[in-house]
């Protein structure tokens, strides 16, 4: 999988360092499904430039950040509906402990954001019995 222009930090390579908050956030609709090797996460952004979406890892969540610019600049009054949502977006996911967040991709195909993460096996846990 090719890796986009797409920008994704890691804790070596941003540490923790999350662009500020801006005053309206919208939501982010995800897809998030595993297979045997990986997990994938799908977005919707259609209207976004790769240059316009961060993803940012800390520990075991991933940021995924953005900004929708609208084509034309249209006053509020001179709409009859308004559904789409312009402007910065951010979604936060807690990734599973299998998730290696080492060898993170993302690209984007016909308007979807892909993320994918490959899975490592995780050590099973050992009962032990106590005699007594």
């Amino acid at each position: 999988m090719t890796k986009s222009n797409i920008k994704i930090d890691t804790p070596s390579s941003s540490e923790g360092a999350i662009a500020p908050v801006e005053k309206e956030i919208g939501q982010l609709s995800l897809d998030i499904f595993q297979t045997d090797t990986e997990i994938v996460i799908l977005a919707p952004v259609a209207g976004v430039k790769a240059d316009d979406v961060t993803l940012a890892i800390t520990d075991d969540v991933l940021v995924i950040k953005g900004v929708r610019t609208p084509k034309f600049e249209i006053p509020e009054e001179d709409y009859y509906t308004k559904e789409c949502f312009w402007g910065h977006f951010s979604r936060s996911i807690v990734l599973p402990l299998e998730a290696d967040v080492k060898d993170i991709s993302a690209n984007f195909k016909n308007g979807i954001l892909e993320i994918h993460i490959p899975r490592r096996e995780i050590k099973k846990t050992n009962i032990i019995k106590i005699n007594g």
